[in-house]
């Protein structure tokens, strides 16, 4: 048993250094400024958690999503952490996950909603700080840095996140994104 603690804790150790880079990258990375559909950004996400979606026989909702001006790295990474979150706090009913897009004055509100185990009022803003766990090691997996990595994407294109709660039950994680002018890259 000391050799499974030890290699428990080494992968523990591992995963939270793996998490430090992409939250100090999140940060630093050059971002490439581009018209990208969310749609591509979906896919490439759904792709890195296909194995997680089968293994848990979740549903995932999607409409068509808009076009926006962002970097598809970035992007890419922000839809995976926050449909990753819905997949991992499901509770005891397989996951759903819906996402959604509502036009706005300058850009776009965007949704990642789930039906899962929740996350208290007075906890919505804390999630986002890094480190911050509402649930120990040994009920969910993680290191507490996703979330603070998504702020930080969302805030670098010029925009918000904040979480509530979701009628029924469940969370809404909702962002904004800013819509491309026509001088934008493709």
């Amino acid at each position: 048993t000391d050799l499974r603690a030890i290699t428990s804790g080494a992968l523990r150790m591992q995963r939270l250094v793996q998490d430090l880079l992409a939250l100090s990258r999140s940060g630093r990375q050059k971002m490439e400024l581009r018209t990208i559909p969310l749609d591509r950004c979906v896919d490439r996400a759904l792709d890195a958690l296909e194995l997680r979606i089968r293994e848990t026989a979740a549903v995932i909702d999607r409409p068509r999503l808009p076009v926006v001006k962002g970097d598809l790295s970035l992007l890419t990474q922000l839809y995976q952490n926050l449909i990753g979150n819905a997949l991992k706090f499901h509770g005891s009913d397989p996951p759903h996950v819906e996402l959604t897009a509502e036009p706005i004055e300058d850009g776009w509100q965007l949704g990642v909603r789930d039906w899962g185990i929740g996350i208290k009022p007075q906890y919505a803003e804390q999630v986002f700080a890094p480190f911050r766990r509402l649930h120990g090691r040994s009920e969910y997996e993680g290191t507490g840095i996703g979330l603070a990595i998504c702020r930080r994407i969302v805030e670098r294109h010029g925009g918000r996140i904040w979480a509530e709660p979701a009628p029924e039950r469940g969370t809404i994680f909702r962002f904004t994104l800013k819509k491309p002018r026509q001088e934008d890259p493709l």
